[in-house]
């Protein structure tokens, strides 16, 4: 299994980035590549985990170590899958997903897609109490506002505004819901990773 990835990213896709390492180009999926968008040819260390089965060997990369463990906690739990994982992880920091867990609050949960009532109670039963090896001090601390990762704008904001719908229908979102925010997301000239964050905040609320 690989712990990590030292290499250059040379591509950034809707569900995945590419990490050259000596010559080779390894295909990662990430809970959001976007944020990989300004850092393109730069050297980037990425905490990976492998998920094999039987029809399926998947490479999945985070940003920190805290993202990947949190990921092998959901994982963990019973119909949760790396997919449903990896949807979680993209609407933003672990300690929000924590304080959910540990305040029992199913409502939050069940915003993510893929994650009905039961998912989150099931959550909740497997992963109550056994967190603080990721997040001691989030267990105490109130929930603060949802920290956004800024990068580069390269592109005019009408592509990133497209590449940010298309990594949001990856993650389960569905057209309509999708149309509902997309007007409101065009008011605002802003980079890729930003629409997706604000995506995701508004798409929460409803």
């Amino acid at each position: 299994m690989y712990a990590y990835i030292k290499g250059t990213v040379e591509l950034v896709g809707p569900e995945y980035i590419v990490v050259e390492c000596n010559g080779i180009g390894y295909q990662i999926l990430t809970p959001n590549p976007f944020v990989f968008s300004g850092k393109k040819g730069k050297e980037l260390t990425i905490y990976t985990y492998q998920h094999v089965r039987e029809d399926l060997i998947a490479l999945y990369g985070f940003e920190t170590q805290l993202e990947k463990k949190m990921f092998k906690k959901l994982i963990s739990v019973s119909g949760i899958g790396p997919k449903g994982a990896m949807a979680i992880l993209a609407f933003g920091e672990p300690e929000q997903v924590v304080r959910a867990i540990e305040n029992e609050d199913e409502k939050f949960l069940t915003k993510f897609p893929g994650v009905g009532k039961k998912t989150a109670r099931q959550m909740i039963l497997d992963l109550k109490g056994k967190l603080e090896d990721i997040l001691p001090e989030s267990l105490e601390a109130e929930p603060g506002p949802v920290k956004k990762k800024t990068i580069a704008a390269e592109q005019a904001y009408g592509e990133e505004l497209e590449e940010a719908l298309l990594a949001l229908a990856a993650l389960g979102y569905s057209e309509r819901e999708l149309r509902k925010i997309s007007t409101q997301l065009g008011k605002e000239k802003m980079t890729t990773d930003q629409y997706i964050k604000r995506a995701l905040q508004m798409l929460m609320k409803q």
